[in-house]
C-alpha cells in the first residue's frame, strides 16, 4: 500500500493532465456524480447512522451531533450545489491579461488549476461532497482527510464520487481520501508535491495546522463575527438580523459571536434585542451598563476574543460606528461583520473601514457562504488577503501562468537597443 507521500508524489505528476482535462469531462464527471449520489443514498444515510450512534454513545455535544448529520436535507443541497457547480463557467483557461510586448511578440496571463490540494476537515460530511466537486470542476486534484466522528459516511461518499469521476474519463488520482490520523502528519510533510493546504475546524485544529507545515495554508482559525446595531437602525430588522446571526445556525464559523449596540439607541430597543436572544435560549454576557437595562450574566474582557460556537453572545454599548469599527478590528477575526442601520453613509463608512472578508449592511451575517454567494459551494472561508479571500469557490482554486509567443525574440536586441519594447494591450 502506498505512503501519503508517495500518493503525492504521483498526485502532481498527474496533475497537469488533470489540469488540462476537458471542462466538458469534468462537467459529466460532477452531472455523474451526483446522480451517483442519489442512487446510493441508502448506503450513505446507513452509514451515516452508524457515525451519528456512535457519536451520541461517545455523548458528543448536541450542536456538533447535529454538523455530523446527513439526511435527505443535506444529500438535497450538495445535488444542488453540484447542479449549480455545472453550470457555471470553466475557471482554467481564461485569458485575464493580453499584451503584445513588441511586433510579433504576445504574452497572456491564464488562469490555471492551482495542482494538487490537500484539505482537512472536521465534522460535516457534506464537506467532502462541496470540497471534491469544487476541487474537481477547478481541475485539480484533491487529497481529503475527513473528521473520525463521520468515518463511515466518509468512506462511502468517497468511493461514490471517486468511481464516478475516474468513470467520466479523470484521471484515477483525481482524488484520493486519508483515513488514518497518523496520516495527518505525513501530509503535512509533503511540501513538494502538494501545493495548498485548506483545514476546516475548530481554532485549536486550523492553528496546528498551520504552524506544523510548510505548504501554504489558505483558511481561517476563528470566527469571531459582529453585528453592531446603529443609531439609525430599524428596529424590526435588527430584532430578525441578530437573532438569525447568532441562532440559526450556531455551530459555524459565520455566526455572530458580539452584539454591539449604538448607547444612542434607545434603552427600550437594547432590552428588546437582548431579550429576543434569551427567548431563543441564548446566554446573553453584557457589560455593566446592558445589566443595567436587562437582565444578563456578566462580560468579561474574554469574552470578546471568544468564538462561542454556542448559543452564547456577548453585548455592549459602543459610542457610535468609529467605536464599533475599532472594537471589531481589534477583537474580530477578520471574517464576517454586519451593521444595522437606515443611514447609508455610516454603513458606507463600516463598511469601508472594517477590515474583514465580508462585511454587510442589513442583513445576517450567516450569508458568509458560498453557495448563498452563488460559487456552487466553497471549499472554506478565508480571512487571507493573499489569493482568495472570503468564501472560497472556484475562482479561489485556480492560479494562473504567463504564456509568451515571439518568432526568433531575444533579448540581447532589446538589450543592445537594435529592438524595443512598445506594449500595447490586445
Amino acid at each position: 500500500m502506498s505512503t501519503i507521500s508517495e500518493v503525492a508524489a504521483q498526485m502532481k505528476l498527474e496533475s497537469p493532465l488533470m489540469a488540462a482535462t476537458p471542462v466538458e469531462v469534468r462537467n459529466d464527471a460532477l452531472a455523474r456524480i451526483r446522480e451517483a449520489l442519489l442512487a446510493n443514498q441508502d448506503d450513505i444515510f446507513a452509514a451515516n447512522a452508524a457515525d451519528l450512534a456512535a457519536a451520541e454513545e461517545a455523548g458528543v455535544a448536541a450542536p456538533v451531533v447535529k454538523r455530523l448529520r446527513f439526511d435527505d436535507h443535506k444529500l438535497a443541497d450538495v445535488c444542488a450545489g453540484i447542479t449549480d457547480l455545472i453550470g457555471l463557467p470553466d475557471p482554467v483557461g481564461k485569458t485575464l491579461l493580453a499584451r503584445e510586448l513588441d511586433e510579433g511578440l504576445v504574452m497572456k496571463r491564464e488562469s490555471c488549476p492551482i495542482g494538487v490540494i490537500g484539505v482537512i476537515f472536521e465534522a460535516r460530511p457534506d464537506a467532502l461532497v462541496q470540497i471534491s466537486t469544487l476541487c474537481l470542476k477547478s481541475g485539480n486534484c484533491a487529497i481529503l482527510k475527513g473528521g473520525s466522528e463521520t468515518a463511515n459516511t466518509n468512506r462511502v461518499l468517497f468511493r461514490v464520487i471517486h468511481e464516478a469521476a475516474v468513470a467520466a474519463g479523470l484521471p484515477q488520482g483525481c482524488l484520493h481520501q486519508v483515513e488514518a490520523r497518523a496520516e495527518i502528519a505525513e501530509l503535512l510533510a509533503c511540501d513538494q508535491s502538494v501545493d495548498l493546504l485548506i483545514p476546516r475546524g475548530s481554532n485549536a485544529f486550523v492553528r496546528y495546522i498551520m504552524d506544523n507545515t510548510r505548504i501554504p495554508v489558505m483558511g481561517h482559525a476563528d470566527g469571531i463575527c459582529h453585528v453592531y446595531v446603529d443609531r439609525d437602525a430599524d428596529a424590526g430588522k435588527a430584532a430578525r438580523i441578530v437573532v438569525d446571526a447568532k441562532t440559526q445556525y450556531v455551530s459555524v464559523c459565520n455566526a455572530a459571536e458580539t452584539l454591539l449596540i449604538d448607547r444612542a439607541c434607545a434603552p427600550e430597543l437594547v432590552k428588546a434585542l437582548v431579550e429576543a436572544l434569551q427567548e431563543k435560549g441564548v446566554e446573553v454576557r453584557g457589560t455593566d451598563e446592558v445589566q443595567a437595562i436587562v437582565a444578563c450574566e456578566p462580560a468579561t474582557d474574554e469574552d470578546w476574543d471568544t468564538e462561542y460556537l454556542a448559543l452564547t453572545i456577548s453585548v455592549k454599548l459602543v459610542d457610535g460606528v468609529d467605536e464599533a469599527i475599532d472594537h471589531i478590528n481589534r477583537h474580530g477575526s477578520h471574517h464576517t461583520d454586519a451593521i444595522v442601520t437606515e443611514n447609508d453613509a455610516t454603513a458606507a463608512r463600516f463598511m469601508q473601514l472594517v477590515d474583514s472578508a465580508n462585511v454587510y449592511q442589513n442583513c445576517s451575517t450567516r450569508f458568509a457562504d458560498g453557495f448563498r454567494y452563488g460559487f456552487g459551494a466553497e471549499v472554506g472561508i478565508s480571512t487571507s488577503k493573499l489569493h482568495a479571500r472570503g468564501p472560497v469557490g472556484l475562482d479561489g482554486l485556480v492560479t494562473y501562468k504567463y504564456k509568451i509567443v515571439g518568432d526568433g525574440h531575444i533579448v540581447a536586441d532589446y538589450a543592445s537597443g537594435v529592438r524595443s519594447f512598445h506594449f500595447r494591450d490586445l
